[in-house]
């Protein structure tokens, strides 16, 4: 039933992904949400309280002041040491909002403009939840004009991924929603390229041949 209503949906929200190729001499920043052991790590713990959002500059190598809890663990822990890598808590599912300051500075678009990031490569969990409110406010951002010199916000969907509750579990499950996993993967793409974002299924560097 499940892979029918799929099957139904993708019929009728038809996906388009693309090569993306990212020019040599444009600064692109790669946006990691939430890649963290208590999302990728069985049995990692809840990170209820902690979600991250870490911003790394490719490219030329900028210094970046890193802000990370010592009683959490990222899982790609090694990247805490590299010097253009921002590790922002973000205390929400939307990483935009998360990087608000208390007076009114954003993390976020502070190292969009130090860096004068043209485009960011956004990857990570779950794609229709933090990945898509990530993608969305960002978007609205940069189209008030508030973001510049960010031009492009590219999802490389095979590095996105969401979680599965099936049907039968959450009508047995207090609180539950039904959460199908390609199905939610699927709306989460669908979404985020209809607010205006490029979905890619490759990513190159360098000019096109």
């Amino acid at each position: 039933m499940v892979s029918q209503t799929i099957d139904v949906l993708k019929n009728e929200l038809p996906l388009e992904l693309e090569l993306v190729v990212l020019p040599e001499d444009v600064i692109t920043g790669l946006v990691l949400v939430d890649i963290i052991n208590g999302f990728c790590t069985v049995g990692a713990g809840n990170l209820e309280k902690f979600i991250a959002l870490i911003l790394w500059v490719l490219g030329p190598k900028r210094t970046q002041q890193t802000n990370i809890r010592n009683d959490q663990r990222i899982t790609l822990q090694w990247i805490q040491n590299e010097t253009n890598v921002t590790i922002r808590r973000k205390d929400c599912y939307d990483g935009y909002l998360g990087s608000m300051e208390a007076d009114g500075s954003n993390v976020f678009a502070d190292w969009v403009k130090n860096n004068h990031i043209k485009a960011i490569l956004v990857v990570g969990v779950c794609t229709d939840i933090c990945v898509l409110d990530f993608v969305c406010s960002t978007l609205s951002v940069r189209n008030r004009g508030f973001l510049a010199p960010l031009k492009d916000v590219i999802v490389y969907s095979r590095a996105c991924a969401t979680f599965d509750v099936p049907l039968h579990i959450a009508t047995n499950t207090k609180g539950a929603l039904p959460h199908p996993q390609e199905l939610m993967h699927h709306i989460g793409l669908y979404m985020a390229k209809e607010r205006g974002a490029k979905i890619a299924n490759e990513v190159l560097f360098g000019a096109v041949k």
